[in-house]
């Protein structure tokens, strides 16, 4: 892919690679808080939690109270990753996927 092949489908790449940056950001965030206090100062941390917070709202409005924190940035992630092939779907179905050209 160049980069002309990029930006000629950009509304294609551009969701789908924010999508898939926070959602693994969110896995990192999950395997950190096994080593990190919640309060921690790590500026690693501090960075993860600035780019998940509100992917954590989001989904905290509609998981159940009962399901523990800890666990509620890896169910964030999955659900980043359903939406992520539901966009692909829908730009598959409106036959706007960026498809392989012949080899040359």
């Amino acid at each position: 892919m160049t980069g002309a092949d990029f930006w000629q489908h950009w509304y294609f790449h551009v969701p789908n690679f924010v999508l898939a940056a926070v959602a693994y950001t969110l896995l990192g965030r999950f395997a950190l808080s096994f080593f990190l206090p919640p309060d921690s100062t790590n500026y690693i941390w501090r960075w993860f939690c600035r780019l998940t917070d509100w992917a954590l709202r989001a989904v905290a409005v509609i998981t159940p109270r009962y399901v523990m924190f800890l666990f509620l940035p890896l169910l964030a992630a999955c659900w980043l990753l359903a939406l992520r092939v539901a966009f692909m779907l829908v730009m598959a179905r409106a036959g706007w996927l960026p498809t392989l050209g012949a080899p040359s």
